[in-house]
């Protein structure tokens, strides 16, 4: 599998988009930045939520 991260080890919004449409679901870059920054989101909240137990 080819390397899908940037420089800082994060994946960008057009590589998401590619990513994505390669799946068949069809993004603008800015939807999938807006879906980055919704799963970064997500994230924080499970982390804190495990951290918080």
């Amino acid at each position: 599998m080819e390397n899908k991260l940037n420089k800082k080890g994060r994946i960008t919004p057009t590589q998401t988009m590619n990513i994505l449409n390669s799946g068949g679901i069809h993004v603008t870059v800015e939807e999938a930045k807006a879906i980055l920054e919704f799963m970064k989101k997500i994230a924080n909240i499970a982390v804190s939520k495990y951290l918080q137990t």
